[in-house]
């Protein structure tokens, strides 16, 4: 049977549209019962669209207005015509677009009938579990505030394409199904039926793709790119994401940090209306861990991490002594204000010290005019005076020490530090404007981080980052030492994206696969070697950087996790909750992939 569209589906106008100037017009709107309402006869619908909300009203001496009234639900969709009334005195509704006009119902259709929704279609269902408003994402999105992330996506989307055409880069798509790269995050993988036996890799980015176009000569590339990890989830991570993803040739890291502010302030303009201040403060990596003991630091409060070798030089407590002796550092700070913690929150804190390697948390209150720590009896009133004057310390306050090697140190109290921002947070004591943005660029990582368990240096970013020049000669002699041309775009402590200048002569790239990172010729050769052949035709000098857009989003739109942000997320154990995947496999799918499925171990 044909079915045929109601004319009422021509509507003349959005659900946000009228205003009083349009008063005696006839108009035909379309959209979801927001409300329906019944006061002292006069019959009210609160008619919702993508943009708005308007008035109905229906007379009940239209017997059949009346009736089909009687049988609508919320949710439901209805298409209506009528004449545009002005409101008058009370009845105006300043807190509404189309407050100050309603439509006075003619005739009414009923569209489709709605089921009473699982959960509250208003902000309340925020309260809701996840899983139950991911199983009816499509009722979610339908809220006012979702559907508005999702047109900031796409302003945001919009934004960045409008910057990258201005600024003469080409959009270019790149495979989907690229080689296995098992060096890197886990992978999602996928059997080629033509090929028994052989696998794609979903890409974790388009990295040797864009590289590849530089040396094809497109010079300036850009893609809003889809990447996938298989990876545990956490609130900024998904097993598919959107990365904004840049190449361009014959820079280097100043023109690049150029082009990325450039960028934000455009998207930050067009999007908020908020006008950024730059250049970006910039940091070294070593002084982001010396001084906040993260990599990607919240330069929203303070609470830096202090060097108390000086304090300690000649002390008698060993733990403190031996990690100096041993090359260490005994690294402190101050929680102003967080003395008061229970006992509770300690071991908290301890816990999160110990998930990063350490014995345990030294500490010190002073409560009353009186220090309080296990740790005193051991500490010379010089070294007391000493902390009180580096650290500040005050009545309210206490510190927590780290007695060991110098990163570890920074990283533990880095841990420590953030969960005693969320307990000052918690009790009033400091505030993290969410509009405050600060932008810090994170530049020298070090090119090479040395693992104990393979005996062997691998990549701190990716094998094709560039050294900085003046460390090349440290390949040979202390791979450890050399400081990488990579950068990382920081914004009140969440990692935006980073990249870096690129090796583009194959010589240095082949010595930095085989001889600083102990890949085996013949692995190189495989993976790799139509890139080492490549650069033999002429590459130019390039580099790059990614975006995380759903990260860009949520910071954008206020949120604390990206799956608010993305239309149809994954939930913590992977799974699409209104479609039930990832599913099982037939068997004849299986066969016709020349794969089995092996049952789970207990």
């Amino acid at each position: 049977m044909l079915f045929l569209l109601s004319p009422f589906m021509k509507r003349t106008h959005h659900c946000s549209q009228l205003t009083k100037e349009d008063a005696g017009k006839s108009v035909q709107l379309c959209g979801w019962v927001d409300s329906v309402r019944d006061h002292g006869g006069i019959l009210f619908i609160d008619l919702r669209d993508r943009e708005g909300l308007t008035q109905i009203v229906l007379d009940p001496a239209n017997k059949e207005l009346e009736a089909k009234f009687s049988s609508i639900k919320p949710e439901s969709v209805i298409a209506v015509s009528g004449a545009v009334n002005e409101r008058l005195g009370d009845t105006v509704n300043e807190a509404l677009a189309t407050g100050a006009i309603e439509v006075h119902a003619e005739t009414l259709e009923i569209l489709n009938v709605s089921k009473t929704p699982p959960f509250p279609m208003d902000d309340s269902a925020d309260k809701v579990g996840e899983d139950l408003r991911m199983t009816y994402r499509y009722l979610d999105l339908r809220r006012s505030r979702n559907l508005d992330i999702l047109r900031l996506r796409h302003r945001t989307s919009q934004a960045i394409r409008n910057f990258m055409d201005e600024a003469a880069f080409i959009e270019v798509e790149t495979p989907m199904l690229f080689k296995s790269t098992p060096e890197g995050a886990r992978e999602f993988l996928v059997p080629s039926r033509m090929n028994p036996g052989s696998f794609y890799a979903l890409p974790q980015s388009p990295q040797q793709y864009k590289q590849m176009l530089m040396v094809a000569g497109v010079e300036r590339y850009y893609q809003l790119a889809r990447c996938f990890r298989d990876e545990d989830l956490r609130s900024d991570r998904q097993p598919e994401f959107t990365q904004l993803d840049i190449e361009l040739s014959f820079i280097d890291r100043e023109d690049m940090y150029a082009l990325i502010e450039g960028l934000m302030k455009r998207v930050w303009q067009d999007v908020l209306g908020v006008e950024l201040e730059t250049p970006f403060l910039r940091m070294s990596y070593f002084d982001a861990m010396n001084r906040f003991g993260v990599d990607k630091p919240d330069m929203r409060f303070g609470m830096e991490l202090q060097d108390c070798a000086e304090v300690f030089a000649n002390s008698e407590f060993k733990v403190f002594a031996g990690a100096l002796q041993a090359g260490g550092a005994v690294k402190a700070f101050n929680a102003k204000g967080l003395a008061d913690l229970t006992q509770g929150e300690l071991r908290n804190l301890e816990d999160a010290a110990k998930s990063h390697g350490a014995k345990g948390l030294a500490f010190i209150k002073c409560e009353g005019g009186e220090w309080k720590s296990p740790i005193l009896k051991f500490l010379s009133e010089d070294e007391k005076e000493g902390l009180r004057s580096l650290l500040q310390i005050e009545d309210g306050d206490i510190v927590f020490f780290a007695a060991t090697e110098w990163e570890q140190a920074c990283t533990i109290l880095g841990r420590v530090r953030l969960d005693a921002a969320q307990l000052l947070i918690k009790r009033g004591l400091l505030e993290l404007d969410p509009a405050d943005y600060k932008f810090l660029w994170v530049i020298e990582f070090p090119l090479m981080l040395f693992d104990e368990e393979a005996n062997r240096f691998v990549a701190s970013h990716h094998p094709f980052t560039a050294p900085v020049e003046e460390d090349v000669p440290l390949l040979d002699r202390d791979p450890k030492k050399v400081r990488g041309q990579h950068y990382d775009l920081v914004l009140n402590g969440v990692e935006l994206g980073g990249g870096s200048i690129r090796i583009h002569q194959p010589q240095v790239q082949k010595k930095v696969f085989e001889e600083v990172l102990k890949i085996d010729p013949e692995v190189v050769e495989s993976r790799f070697g139509y890139m080492l052949k490549a650069f033999e035709y002429g590459a130019p000098p390039h580099g790059g950087i990614a975006f995380g857009l759903d990260r860009m989003v949520t910071i954008l739109a206020q949120r604390q996790s990206i799956r608010d942000v993305i239309a149809f997320p994954k939930n913590q154990k992977g799974q699409e909750m209104m479609t039930a995947s990832p599913g099982t496999a037939t068997d004849k799918q299986l066969r016709d992939l020349h794969i089995r499925s092996v049952p789970p171990k207990d």
